[in-house]
């Protein structure tokens, strides 16, 4: 539970043991950490303060609503793939949360601005209906989506991983063939092979050139919370991926000797920068142990630990879903480049 010294009024969440006690109501910390204000008096706090799970239709995405030290609103947003970012402006229009995204294009050699509105009405307390619009430099609408979003709530203190529970160990990697094992578009080109229990992928051609448009590859079995053992192997210029339940991933990449950077070997993909460099050379064999329990990471990569049990604000770029409260498989990707997995092991907490 928060504690906040400066008492001012009695909030609605302090009884129902969100808070224990809030300041002015214009700095009510329960909006700021993505609850729902329920102050006894107006409160000057927009309802979208929070992080909303989107659904995009195919594809998942997020935004994150905050205030800046000014008090102004600010965002972050997830769109399908990538990274999340920045975005250039947010702002309340009545009843409406307007978030606006400038996208750098290059046209006949020219630099131009695409921009991009997104506009949110809440749609009960807890979610909203939204939609995409982009116009071109000249105004012209180019692009329109709607989509849903869902408020994803408070995350819960940290676990104790010393208490932790654990079911019967699942060898995910094993033998020679890829039984438990399923490409995520079947259409996609199939680097994946089996051999003695390496699990590798391969996106060049018998003549060297790279193949675009390789397939993922998931687990047919879906995982709640876990801790996770792999050994995984990367070639120099690797760019691959492990999913946890499909949602979050943890970076796979040659980056040895690079500075530390949320992008690179062991971070939670552009959302949690590992604390320490524990990469090996590509070429060697490395070990993760991961431990994924009530939206809580620890990645543990070569015997250092470099996420230590921090909270985790959302999902990350191609994930199957944003909803982060439904079991989901191990996905590896395999679109990048070539990458080869042993000795994966996930073994289950029993809650």
């Amino acid at each position: 539970m928060k504690k906040i010294l400066q008492t001012s009024v009695a909030c609605g969440l302090v009884a129902a043991g969100v808070l224990s006690v809030t300041t002015s109501l214009a700095e009510c910390r329960a909006c700021n950490d993505g609850g729902i204000c329920t102050c006894v008096q107006k409160c000057t706090c927009s309802p979208f303060l929070g992080r909303w799970a989107l659904d995009l239709g195919g594809g998942a995405g997020w935004l994150g609503v905050e205030k800046d030290g000014d008090g102004k609103l600010k965002s972050s947003v997830l769109w399908y793939a990538g990274s999340v970012v920045p975005t250039t402006e947010t702002k309340v229009d009545g009843d409406k949360l307007l978030v606006i995204r400038k996208h750098n294009r290059k046209k006949d050699g020219k630099d131009i601005v695409h921009t991009e509105t997104l506009t949110f009405t809440l749609d009960g307390r807890d979610a909203v209906k939204a939609s995409s619009v982009t116009v071109d430099e000249t105004g012209k609408q180019i692009g329109q989506k709607d989509f849903t979003g869902k408020r994803i709530p408070p995350i819960p203190p940290r676990p104790d991983l010393s208490k932790l529970k654990f079911g019967e160990p699942i060898a995910l990697v094993k033998g020679n063939d890829l039984t438990g094992w399923k490409l995520m578009n079947p259409k996609s080109h199939n680097g994946w092979t089996m051999k003695d229990g390496v699990l590798s992928n391969n996106v060049f051609d018998k003549d060297g050139k790279r193949i675009h448009g390789c397939a993922n590859i998931m687990t047919e079995q879906k995982f709640e919370d876990f801790k996770l053992h792999v050994e995984v192997k990367v070639e120099p210029g690797c760019n691959s991926g492990i999913y946890l339940r499909g949602i979050y991933e943890i970076q796979v990449l040659d980056s040895y000797g690079k500075q530390l950077d949320s992008h690179h070997m062991g971070a939670l993909y552009s959302r949690i920068k590992p604390s320490v460099a524990a990469e090996k050379p590509a070429g060697e064999w490395q070990t993760e142990d991961i431990t994924l329990v009530n939206r809580h990471l620890t990645v543990v990569l070569n015997g250092k630990k470099i996420i230590d049990n921090q909270p985790i604000l959302g999902c990350t770029g191609g994930a199957i879903t944003a909803d982060e409260f439904v079991p989901g498989p191990i996905y590896l990707q395999g679109d990048h480049s070539n990458a080869s997995f042993r000795n994966m092991v996930l073994t289950p907490i029993v809650k």
